[in-house]
C-alpha cells in the first residue's frame, strides 16, 4: 500500500505518517517512484498508535513499545495509565456534577452556593497558586510587601 492509501484508510494526513516515519513508530518497505510504500499490517500499527495517543502516552513511550518482532508492551506501565485514567474520570465526573448543579442553583450567587465554591476549590487546586503579596528580604530576613 502505498502512503496515499495508507492516508485514506487510516484518516491521518500522510504528513503525520512521515513523521510517525521519522520517529521510529512505522516503517515503509521502499517507494513507488516519491510514494512511500507499506505493508497492509501498518493500519493494525497505526490502530495501536491511536488508541496509545488517546490514553495519553507519548510518542516516546509508545515507541518503546515497539521491537523488531512486534509490540512488546508493558503492562505495568498500562496498569499505571488506567490508573491515571481513573482518576481523572474521577475528577471530570465530579465536576460535570457540579457544573450541572450550578447551572439549576437556586442559590442567589454561585458565590453562595457550597458546591459550586467545592468546584473552584478543586478547580484551582495546584493548577495556580495566587502571587505572595509578601516576600523575604534576602539581606535582612524580614517580609516585605512585593
Amino acid at each position: 500500500m502505498d502512503i496515499a492509501e495508507i492516508a485514506k484508510a487510516s484518516g491521518l494526513p500522510a504528513s503525520t505518517l512521515r513523521y510517525y516515519e521519522e520517529k521510529g513508530l512505522i516503517q515503509s518497505y521502499g517507494r513507488s517512484g516519491l510514494r512511500r510504500l507499506f505493508h497492509a499490517d501498518i493500519l493494525q500499527r497505526l490502530a495501536l498508535i491511536s488508541l496509545a495517543r488517546s490514553a495519553g502516552f507519548s510518542l516516546e513511550e509508545i515507541s518503546e513499545m515497539f521491537t523488531p518482532q512486534g509490540p512488546e508492551i508493558n503492562r505495568q506501565l498500562l496498569l499505571t495509565r488506567a490508573d491515571e485514567l481513573d482518576r481523572k474520570i474521577k475528577e471530570l465526573t465530579s465536576m460535570r456534577d457540579s457544573l450541572r448543579h450550578a447551572a439549576v442553583c437556586s442559590a442567589p450567587s454561585h458565590f453562595e452556593c457550597s458546591k459550586f465554591l467545592r468546584l473552584l476549590k478543586v478547580a484551582g487546586k495546584n493548577r495556580f497558586r495566587p502571587a505572595n503579596k509578601f516576600s523575604k528580604n534576602k539581606s535582612t530576613g524580614k517580609a516585605q510587601k512585593t
